[in-house]
């Protein structure tokens, strides 16, 4: 196939190295021509992938219209807080045939949508035409060709399992599902508790914490998921508990990184500024509960880091205001 890939920091990269290991004609897009001339010239998307070899069949472009044109499929890996504006500029130029796979996980902070909610009002599409792509998969491993597994999750089957066919390689497995909600609630939220798992490695508090942490993450995830019109046990699958322990526990995640900062008692400012790339759940912590608010669900680990992110709350505090919270069953 014809495959666009908007954004091309690490993730986009690498599923453009999958694409191209599959034989497709790839056309990665990214907003600043330097990015494009550079890595046209390198054969390598430097700053954000280095060390991974851009084939011949990856086309590079920083113009909307020459990435777009003929697409068949359209695989947006632009950050959550840039999904909007992508997608306004691009919709004149997607094909009215190419289904779209969102692969940004987020929730838009002035609408509180998912993404796959703000690409279908932006560029007009409908839910059948929208798959969402999610798991747990850091950008360098995928590019090694390390076994990793995603699912591709739409309301419309067909199109699951085209993505799902379109990116099967020896070492990349993907799943198909029909609840986008519940993958894509997963995807966001993950990034959050992510935060608090690594805030509490930084304070030292020992495995017994972070694997409590973990598991009460899943109980956000599921309630906020079922209050979109997701399904809960989605939360047991690759998007939810999979990305969730990947995040919360690897080495490669950004927002653990930034967790871990703010847990041993680094600024917040510092700790943004140090950090590689986007910790996503930076964003997400904030539209999260202003959705949470707003459906009525309560989420106390994400409130927890919203505070610290955004009211000044220390992080041993922020524990604190947790631990004293009323007792109740599992799950109330």
């Amino acid at each position: 196939m014809q495959v666009s890939v908007l954004g091309a920091g690490a993730w986009g990269t690498a599923l453009a190295t999958v694409l191209a290991a599959r034989s497709h004609q790839v056309r990665l897009w990214t907003w600043e021509a330097a990015h494009a001339e550079a890595m046209t010239q390198a054969r390598e998307n430097v700053p954000s992938l280095p060390g991974v070899r851009l084939g011949a069949e990856i086309a590079i472009s920083s113009d909307l219209r020459a990435a777009l044109g003929g697409a068949e499929l359209v695989l947006v890996v632009v950050p959550s807080q840039a999904v909007s504006e992508t997608a306004r500029q691009a919709a004149p130029f997607v094909p009215p045939g190419a289904a779209v796979v969102c692969a940004t996980k987020g929730i838009d902070g002035a609408t509180l949508e998912l993404m796959s909610e703000v690409l279908g009002r932006e560029l007009g599409l409908p839910p059948e035409r929208l798959c969402a792509l999610s798991g747990p998969s850091f950008a360098r491993e995928v590019a090694r060709h390390l076994p990793t597994n995603l699912v591709a999750a739409s309301t419309n089957p067909a199109l699951a399992r085209q993505v799902q066919e379109a990116l099967v390689t020896d070492w990349l497995r993907v799943y198909t599902s029909t609840d986008p909600v519940g993958v894509e609630v997963g995807g966001a939220l993950k990034n959050v508790i992510a935060i608090a798992a690594g805030a509490c490695d930084g304070l030292a508090l020992g495995e017994n914490t972070r694997a409590a942490l973990i598991t009460r993450g899943i109980a956000e995830m599921a309630r906020l998921s079922q209050s979109k019109g997701g399904d809960r046990l989605t939360m047991a699958g690759l998007a939810g508990v999979g990305d969730l322990v990947l995040t919360c526990t690897g080495s490669l995640s950004r927002n653990r990184a930034l967790g871990i900062k703010l847990g041993q008692g680094q600024p917040l400012e510092r700790a943004l500024a140090e950090s590689e790339g986007v910790a996503e759940g930076y964003y997400t912590a904030k539209s999260a509960v202003a959705l949470a608010s707003k459906l009525g669900v309560d989420l106390p680990i994400s409130a927890a880091v919203e505070s610290v992110l955004y009211r000044g709350q220390s992080p041993v505090d922020a524990l604190r205001s947790l631990l004293a919270r009323p007792l109740h069953a599992e799950w109330d």
